[in-house]
Formats: structure tokens, C-alpha cells, sequence
């Protein structure tokens, strides 16, 4: 179907070819109009033709009943109109459906062909006509009128419905054009602003995740400790109250240690920078930027309390020694200042693999190797057979077996590679190699 651009917002609500009802009904009024205009005129016609009245009308409201389908065959009333133009009818028809047919869908040359056909029409016929008039001494003009009256009349009966049409339809085609790019710029906003909340909830859950790690070890390591000196203050409360008090005194160290980690982490949280982090209805690339820094920021918001490093290895190992673990610990290469995030994760391998030591194997002796090398860090942490009836051997404590899981993350998190299994030996070997 052919359109002329109008009412294009109402797509599919008209009878038949019509887009709307408001089209069937303007066309139904023009080509009534059309048909009395013809009607009228077609009494003169038949007069001159020597035909009745009646004739003459009937012939003249069929030929300008034809205007009713301009929009779905422009091509077939412009003939129409060429056609009747020598009865000298049809001057609404021929306006209007040059104006649809410029304003159509149709290649420009047939636009031009027709409008060709209807100017020369227009043009010869009016020519006969002012002829015969000043032949007949209707009109009292001079010779220069015959051909003025011709032209103007056929430029004007054919140019502004054209040239109208034309610009209808080049204005209709750029408003398709923007609607359809807006539409198309709508879909990529509604994608981007999905893919931002996408992100933004893998940075809640990374958030969550990188929370439940920290809070496992410090909870897991801390509370482990505080557990065996706890099983052996029992053991030697009576026994030896001096080693009782000692114990006692450690384990108080070791709850305010956690207290304060668990603080520092928790006071991350009351930042607002934490879990419940959501997408407000800011600029989008706002949205974007925030979603792919929610995870880096909050990481680097959770280091103002200056966490863990490899300084304080000594520290963590001599604890695990005063809870009954034979420990020794060895260093290869000069120690050197790394990342924060490094040193961080370097330390709580060797904080969780201690840790696992107390659970599974308490009372086996447990060497833990550092090597500081040209491009990395590697750490080792293995503990020999336990025995079967040692310090600690009746302390039970329980596992939640996110231990390993959770160091193979932090050391695959900055590009290194985690080992971890059980030795031929019988005991358990824990390995990381972090690029430095």
C-alpha cells in the first residue's frame, strides 16, 4: 500500500487500506466533493456533447468518486484526472492526487511522468479553450494572452500540489527515521541500564563474597586458637594454675584481636559502601562507571584499617606456637615491600592453612616455607601425620569447608596458582604461588 504519511501513529484501526478511521472519513468527504465538482460540471459537459443532463452528472460523480482509494492506487486517479481534464472536470481530483502521489512511495521518475502528462494536459486544454474564447470575442486580450493563460494555468494546477507532496514525503521519511533511530537509541539504553544492574550485582555479590572470606578467616583463625587454649586451660586448671592464668591471658588476647578485626570490617559496612549497595536512577554512565568500581572500592575501603601482612608472619606463628603446635617457619630471598593485596592474601594462606592444621591435625608438627623471588611469591604450608594421642588431640572443632575454597579465590583473584592435598607421608600440603 502507498501512504501519504498521514496518521501513521494509528496503525491498523481503519476499514480496509486505511491506517484510521480519521483517513477513510477525510477521504470519503474529498471524494464526495470530487463527485459533486464533477457532477456539476459534467451538465456543461454534457451539453456540449450533445448528451441529457442526466448523463452528463451520473458520468461526473463516478469519474470523481475515484478520489476515495488516492491512498491505495494515487497512480489511478492521476489518470483519471488526465483524462477528464479535456471535459474540464476533475481540477479537486487532479490537485489532490498529485499531492498523494508525490507524497507516495513511488519511484521519482513515475512521480515526474505523470506530473508531465497532467501539466501538458492541463496546458493544451486550456490553451483550446482561451482560443476559442478570444475566437468567439469572449475575451478582448491581446495575442500574449492565450499562451499566459495556458502556462500559468497548467503550472499552477500541477507544480504546488507536487512540490507540496514532494516535501510531505521527505519530511514523513525523516520522522520514520527518528522515530526509528530513537527507538533503536531507546533499546540500547534499556540493554546498557540491564547490563549496568548486571554488573552492579556481580560487584554486590564479588562484595559479599570478599566479606564472607575475610569474616571466615579471622572468625575461623581467632576462634580456633581461643578454642585449644580454652581445651588446655581446662586440662591444666588445677594442675598448674601459673600455665592456667597464661592460657587464660592468651585467650583474651585472641578475642580482642578478633573483636577488632571484626570491627574494622563491620565498620566498612556502616560506610555505605558495603552489600546493600543498589542502582538509583542516575545517568547511566554513572550506573556503569559505579558498578564496575563497586568492587575495587570497597576492597580498597576495607584496607583503611591496614590489614594483614607478611611482617606480622612471626607474630601469627608464634600464636599457633603458644596454643601447643610445633611450628618452624623459613624464609628464602630478602623480604621486600609488595601490593597491599598481596602481602593481604600471602598472609591469610598462611593464616588458613594454620588454621586447618588445628582442626584436622592437631598436635602434628607443621613446617611453613616463604620464598621471596624475582617475580613472585610462593608460600608453603604442610604439617606431618598427627599423632594419635597428643596435645590437643581431643579439642574438636568444626569445619565449614570454605577454608580451601576460599584461599584458591584470593590467590586466583591476582593471577596465581593454588595447590592443595594430602602427602604421601599422611599429612596435608598447602601451596601458592602469587606473581609479585
Amino acid at each position: 500500500m502507498t501512504t501519504t504519511g498521514e496518521e501513521h501513529t494509528a496503525a491498523g484501526t481503519g476499514p480496509w487500506w486505511w491506517v484510521g478511521w480519521r483517513s477513510a472519513v477525510l477521504d470519503a468527504g474529498l471524494a464526495l466533493a470530487s463527485a459533486v465538482e464533477c457532477g456539476g460540471e459534467g451538465v456543461r459537459f454534457a451539453h456540449d456533447a450533445g448528451l441529457p443532463a442526466p448523463v452528463g452528472v451520473a458520468f461526473g460523480g463516478i469519474a470523481g468518486s475515484v478520489l476515495l482509494v488516492r491512498r491505495k492506487w494515487p497512480i489511478a486517479v492521476v489518470l483519471v484526472s488526465i483524462a477528464i481534464t479535456p471535459a474540464q472536470m476533475g481540477y479537486l481530483m487532479g490537485l489532490v492526487g498529485l499531492y498523494t502521489l508525490a507524497a507516495s512511495e513511488l519511484p521519482r521518475r513515475i512521480i515526474a511522468a505523470l506530473a508531465g502528462m497532467s501539466f501538458a494536459g492541463m496546458l493544451i486544454v486550456t490553451f483550446v479553450r482561451a482560443h476559442q474564447g478570444v475566437v468567439r470575442g469572449d475575451v478582448a486580450m491581446g495575442d500574449w494572452f492565450v499562451p499566459f493563460a495556458s502556462l500559468t494555468t497548467a503550472i499552477g494546477m500541477t507544480a504546488p500540489p507536487v512540490l507540496l507532496g514532494l516535501y510531505m514525503g521527505a519530511r514523513r521519511r525523516l520522522m520514520e527515521s527518528l522515530r526509528e533511530r530513537a527507538d533503536s537509541l531507546e533499546r540500547e539504553l534499556q540493554l546498557l541500564a540491564e547490563r549496568a544492574e548486571e554488573r552492579a550485582e556481580w560487584a554486590r555479590n564479588e562484595e559479599r563474597t570478599r566479606i564472607a572470606r575475610e569474616m571466615h578467616d579471622v572468625v575461623a583463625h581467632r576462634v580456633s586458637l581461643m578454642v585449644v587454649h580454652a581445651a588446655a586451660l581446662q586440662a591444666i586448671a588445677r594442675k598448674d594454675p601459673e600455665k592456667a592464668v597464661k592460657n587464660a591471658a592468651l585467650v583474651g588476647d585472641m578475642g580482642r584481636q578478633a573483636l577488632t578485626e571484626l570491627r574494622e570490617m563491620l565498620g566498612v559496612l556502616r560506610t555505605g559502601n558495603g552489600l546493600d549497595a543498589r542502582v538509583p536512577s542516575v545517568p547511566l554512565a554513572a550506573v556503569g562507571a559505579a558498578a564496575a568500581a563497586a568492587a575495587s572500592r570497597a576492597a580498597d575501603d576495607s584496607g583503611a584499617g591496614e590489614g594483614p601482612s607478611l611482617a606480622e608472619i612471626d607474630e601469627l606463628i608464634g600464636q599457633s606456637a603458644a596454643a601447643g603446635m610445633v611450628v618452624a617457619l623459613s624464609v628464602e630471598g630478602d623480604l621486600r615491600a609488595y601490593a597491599r593485596e598481596i602481602e593481604q592474601t600471602a598472609y591469610r594462606v598462611v593464616q588458613e592453612a594454620l588454621t586447618n592444621v588445628h582442626k584436622h591435625a592437631a598436635g602434628a608438627k607443621t613446617y611453613v616455607r616463604l620464598a621471596h623471588r624475582v617475580s613472585e611469591i610462593a608460600m608453603q604450608v604442610e604439617n606431618e601425620c598427627p599423632p594419635e594421642v597428643g596435645v590437643g588431640s581431643s579439642v574438636r572443632l568444626p569445619s565449614g569447608g570454605n577454608g580451601l575454597l576460599g584461599m584458591k579465590e584470593r590467590v586466583a583473584a591476582l593471577g596465581g596458582v593454588f595447590v592443595s592435598g594430602p602427602t604421601d607421608a599422611g599429612g596435608f600440603r598447602v601451596s601458592a604461588v602469587i606473581p609479585a
